[in-house]
């Protein structure tokens, strides 16, 4: 089981922080740091320092860590045209030495996109258009160095591209999807993804939405194992039951709350609950929701008492 690090800094965080925090991930032992990619709240944080973009943060952060993988989950189809898209991953991949791992989704929060100017199609041109762009992106990174490639769909066009640059890691960097939708979705996951996650849902959704992924494995003869089997959790964990009252408060939610629907409460009962996770979904990768960027001794209590035991 690996447990890594995953912020959501459109709630309230600047660079700074998160550079902090990752390099603080780092220096303790997780093996990688995820932010999400939105271009506004979605909760109730206070609206300052305001969004910021994944893939810049991405960057930067490439080049102030050394060993840590860094992560999206998930860029939305919605926000960036795939060709540009597959030279903004190769040249972050090629900053960091081969440390990014690619997160996408149809996208779904409409508010943001009318906060950017950005279309908000229907939920099944998104799925259309995320099944276009996966096409594209590993089709560019695909084709030899000296060829060219082409594209014709219902959404996009591309024409004589010369698919530069690659990636560092070959053939591309690890692919991860995730969602809810119970048809198509599937069949996208078998045919391209590398890990299917799905966050912040119960375990029988989730362990139902696994199963038809590796339905959609079996129908086109892929081996489902090949597939990393993944969730996202909020976590609150303290040494003592005042420690999780008070990293409850901090995030605004209560403790009854988070403990029936996230992992939280002593870093025994995490540990079981991630356990219950494994043995009901089959999941090997957990990334832990980290709300309060400022406490970095969260981290430490996590590497110390749950990551050895899980």
């Amino acid at each position: 089981m690996e447990l890594r690090i995953f912020t959501e800094p459109q709630e309230g965080a600047g660079h700074g922080d998160l550079l902090r925090v990752a390099r603080h991930a780092e220096a303790t032992g997780f093996p990688a740091f995820f932010r999400s990619d939105h271009y506004m709240r979605t909760g109730i944080a206070a609206a300052h320092p305001g969004p910021s973009d994944a893939w810049v943060t991405l960057g930067a952060l490439a080049r102030e860590t050394s060993r840590i993988r860094l992560g999206v989950l998930l860029s939305p189809v919605t926000f960036r045209y795939p060709g540009a898209l597959a030279v903004t991953i190769a040249q972050v991949d090629e900053m960091s030495g081969g440390r990014v791992e690619f997160g996408i989704g149809s996208g779904w929060f409409e508010g943001e996109h009318h906060a950017i100017g950005a279309p908000f199609p229907t939920k099944g041109e998104r799925v259309d258009r995320l099944g276009e762009q996966l096409e594209i992106l590993t089709g560019l990174w695909g084709t030899p160095v000296g060829d060219t490639y082409s594209f014709e769909g219902k959404h996009y066009r591309i024409v004589d591209s010369p698919a530069l640059p690659k990636p560092v890691q070959g053939p591309h960097p690890p692919i991860i999807m995730g969602g809810k939708g119970p048809k198509r979705l599937p069949r996208l996951v078998a045919r391209y993804a590398n890990e299917f996650n799905n966050s912040l849902w119960d375990e029988e959704n989730t362990a139902a939405q696994f199963d038809r992924v590796r339905a959609a494995c079996a129908e086109i003869g892929r081996d489902p194992a090949e597939i990393t089997f993944s969730v996202a959790q909020t976590i609150c964990v303290g040494a003592d039951e005042a420690t999780v009252a008070a990293r409850a408060e901090k995030i605004g939610r209560t403790v009854e709350d988070l403990r029936e629907k996230t992992l939280t409460g002593s870093p025994a009962e995490v540990v079981d609950k991630i356990g219950r996770w494994r043995e009901r979904t089959g999941i090997s990768r957990v990334y832990l929701q980290v709300l309060d960027l400022a406490d970095l001794d969260h981290l430490d209590l996590i590497a110390a008492e749950v990551v050895p035991q899980v």
